[in-house]
């Protein structure tokens, strides 16, 4: 099992005939994720690669019965097309704009839980399980290379570290249900403990592994969800960036989110939070597979 898409999900891609959109459609159509249309204004009738492309995505989902979109468009336009998917009737959400604008962002992410919709993103390169699904450019040109079926679940505030994560567990022998990569902007979908409460639901969902980073309340709120019993699996938690302890406050390192305002957001208040509450944190990405192997 897995937890948000698996090998039914049917997806259509908003912005199929953008360069990215392109790129990265061509490499999940041959990793035999069901791409079965794409939406692009004014280019309705054409095909990409095979896969139908429509002018509206109301008109895609009641043609190929889509149930999750990936959006390759700008942030300036990526709430209408957050809001079009939802309104279309997906129930996934996968928005890639980096640096949306914030009342857009909140906009789309307030539409998204009341239609129970699971909006990920923004700023993220994706979500996968491996073997069955993806969405995004996740796991880039060999998907296989890093991600390897297994029992462990991935939450990570970076793209590019859930495929650290990923890799340090396959070299292991350990491998992943669902890896996703919640957004490093700062208003996403879904906080994080979100997410780890589906893999407490998930039967073939062992442990979870969480990589945080300074700045939001992400961590914190993974900590209060272990403490108050509502995440009862083993969480292994990896927080990076305490040297932006160093620096000025109110600067963001690398993701817009990676920003330390207050003591709470530094990655040491992080680190003794979660380690408070029961989770497992380690210091070094190599130190992930033995501490997964002293929980299981």
């Amino acid at each position: 099992m897995s937890i948000l898409i698996d090998e039914n999900t049917r997806v259509v891609v908003q912005g199929i005939t953008g360069n990215q959109g392109l790129f990265d459609t061509k490499l999940a159509l041959a990793y035999g994720v069901k791409i079965v249309a794409g939406v692009t204004p004014g280019r309705g009738g054409e095909e990409v690669y095979g896969v139908p492309v429509f002018d509206t995505m109301l008109q895609a989902v009641r043609n190929t019965g889509a149930n999750a979109a990936v959006t390759y468009v700008p942030a300036s336009r990526s709430r209408n097309a957050v809001f079009e998917a939802i309104e279309a009737g997906c129930g996934i959400v996968l928005a890639t704009a980096e640096n949306m604008p914030k009342h857009d962002a909140v906009q789309a992410v307030a539409m998204s839980r009341r239609a129970d919709a699971w909006l990920i993103g923004f700023n993220t390169n994706g979500v996968i399980s491996p073997g069955k699904c993806k969405l995004g450019g996740i796991g880039g040109n060999d998907p296989d290379a890093i991600y390897m079926p297994g029992r462990l679940g991935i939450v990570s505030r970076s793209g590019g570290m859930s495929a650290e994560l990923a890799w340090v567990l396959k070299r292991s022998g350990m491998g992943v249900s669902t890896a996703v990569s919640m957004g490093g902007d700062r208003t996403t979908g879904r906080m994080m403990h979100e997410y780890l409460e589906l893999f407490e639901n998930d039967p073939e969902t062992d442990a979870m592994i969480i990589y945080g980073e300074p700045g939001t309340d992400n961590e914190s709120k993974v900590a209060r969800a272990i403490a108050e019993g509502l995440i009862k699996k083993p969480v292994i938690a990896y927080i990076a960036g305490t040297f932006q302890e160093r620096y000025p406050a109110g600067v963001s390192f690398g993701h817009v989110a990676a920003m330390i305002v207050n003591k709470d957001d530094t990655a040491s208040a992080k680190r003794s939070a979660l380690a408070s509450a029961g989770a497992n944190v380690v210091t070094t990405l190599a130190a992930i597979p033995d501490a997964v192997r002293n929980v299981l």
